[in-house]
């Protein structure tokens, strides 16, 4: 990074309202050419406010934005990407029935004269080029996007961005679904990046990687500017300290676990799926939080779709010591089983409805009369999940949409608590949040055991298991490698039993 050249955007006292939220207030921003430059808070501090503005997805209400030495207004993102700023978001935004390819090209072709032709064999060149630059020469360019794993379509998305040869390349929680040899390849490509003079706005919630790849980085709380300083220097604890205005230790670890585990509640017994399962089997007791780990090809992913209906399975799942079947997510709430999904706002939020729509969606019937929803006892449902786990709105119908990733993620597990769940299951539940609003989480989580429910973590995020789960469970390949107590078990080991290469099962797996 070279400071004694100017800034290729400045942000100015930006300032943007949204009905009952002040998102930002006077925050000012400047990046360089070069620049690997982070921008670090809460979720609902203000960094995706900001990004939208420079994208062209929001006006400021105030404030004025500086690119190359010129004040610009921005009216949309066509014009954003015209002038050469291209934005990764956290929730993947690919037409999942395009190919690989045209998805690479939509940026390509958005920013061409109109009425051009599409020419598809230089769209496929510059897709193929661009996918060799980020390792990912083996993937089919005519291949579906939906078909591609959560991993492989955050690559393709990084590609689309990286397209248009951007001057400043907006990356929002990038590596969310990358594995760490994925992570690793990105970071070679951000530097790449940074030395042919592309600015790079980072926005992560991972603040060891934000320290390692930022060359200085922001902090904003509460919608307002904190600081902003070199990278090179900060701790992980000082950070923390200066976005949530208060000292938070690593009291995130749930210590001692359950006091007196119930019996099992929730049983899984030689589960087959296709080539995804072989013969998995494993058990949750009542008051019992157990984590899986596994990389991404492990089966952990349809482990869970299993249990919840969304894909069919041989072998049996008990629940009580009961055998009941899983055929649908419907049949899993009755059973008592319900779901937290990892794409929150694909498949968890219902984003252009309420809040109060949300929290009761998955049991309409208790908020009906007649036949008919009634909408005093919806909303006074939702009002007592709002104030037990302290989801920040504005009002009861503001929608889901406008929430921040933290308060969109209580949301859905108000949903979720409201269908009193005898089982929790949870995928990726912390993904894309920030380290308060984990807290949080982790917090309504332990109270639910502390009240017998069985919780299972599906997670990337070995800390987060390794701080969270009573037993931690590896798979590899489909098959169970790994049952650890939360008191012996290691990063090391984990991955190890992860990746293959140990097995460490209890005699009697299943713990019984």
């Amino acid at each position: 990074m070279d400071t004694t050249v100017s800034p290729i955007v400045q942000l100015e006292n930006i300032s943007k309202r949204f009905p009952g939220v002040q998102a930002l207030s006077d925050v000012s921003l400047e990046v360089y050419p070069g620049e690997i430059h982070a921008v670090v808070g809460e979720n609902g501090a203000g960094k995706t406010t900001l990004m939208n503005i420079l994208a062209g997805e929001l006006q400021p209400d105030g404030g004025r934005l500086i690119y190359e030495g010129r004040e610009v207004h921005i009216p949309n993102p066509h014009v954003s990407q015209q002038m050469g700023i291209s934005v990764v978001y956290q929730e993947l935004a690919l037409c999942p029935n395009l190919s690989v390819a045209e998805n690479i090209s939509l940026h390509v072709a958005s920013v061409r004269p109109a009425m051009s032709f599409v020419r598809r064999s230089e769209f496929e060149q510059t897709a193929r080029q661009v996918l060799n630059q980020l390792g990912m020469a083996h993937i089919d360019l005519s291949r579906p996007a939906g078909q591609l794993t959560i991993a492989q379509q955050q690559l393709v998305e990084i590609a689309k961005a990286i397209s248009i040869n951007a001057k400043i390349l907006i990356l929002d929680e990038p590596n969310s679904a990358l594995t760490q040899e994925e992570t690793e390849h990105l970071f070679s490509i951000l530097q790449q990046l940074r030395e042919k003079n592309v600015a790079i706005l980072y926005v992560s919630h991972r603040l060891e990687e934000v320290l390692r790849i930022a060359d200085r980085l922001t902090v904003l709380r509460d919608g307002k500017l904190i600081d902003t300083l070199p990278a090179a220097g900060a701790t992980v604890r000082q950070i923390i300290t200066k976005m949530v205005g208060r000292s938070i230790d690593e009291a995130f670890r749930r210590s001692g676990g359950a006091a007196e585990p119930g019996d099992v509640k929730f049983e899984v017994r030689d589960l087959h799926s296709g080539k995804a399962l072989r013969g998995v089997s494993f058990c949750v007791r009542a008051g019992e939080i157990v984590g899986i780990a596994g990389l991404p090809d492990s089966g952990k992913d349809e482990l869970v779709d299993c249990c919840f209906g969304l894909r069919r399975y041989t072998g049996e799942i008990l629940i009580n010591g009961e055998v009941v079947a899983i055929s649908s997510p419907d049949k899993a709430i009755r059973e008592g089983v319900t779901l937290i999904p990892a794409d929150r706002r694909g498949k968890g939020a219902l984003l252009l409805m309420s809040v109060q729509d949300n929290v009761t969606a998955s049991d309409l019937t208790s908020v009906s009369r007649a036949g008919f929803l009634d909408r005093g006892a919806i909303r006074t449902r939702a009002e007592e999940y709002v104030k037990s786990l302290d989801i920040r709105i504005g009002s009861l119908t503001q929608k889901m949409m406008t929430l921040s990733g933290g308060n969109q993620q209580k949301t859905i597990i108000a949903r979720a608590l409201a269908t009193h769940p005898a089982v929790l299951l949870l995928h990726e539940p912390t993904r894309g949040i920030d380290v308060g609003a984990k807290a949080e989480i982790y917090n309504i989580l332990h109270n639910l055991a502390a009240e017998g429910v069985a919780i299972l973590i599906v997670s990337s995020e070995l800390p987060e298991l390794l701080t969270q789960c009573d037993r931690i469970l590896a798979m590899h390949n489909g098959r169970l490698t790994g049952d650890f107590l939360q008191c012996d078990a290691t990063e090391e080991d984990i991955l190890a039993c992860a990746m293959g290469q140990e097995i460490h099962l209890y005699e009697g797996e299943n713990q019984q």
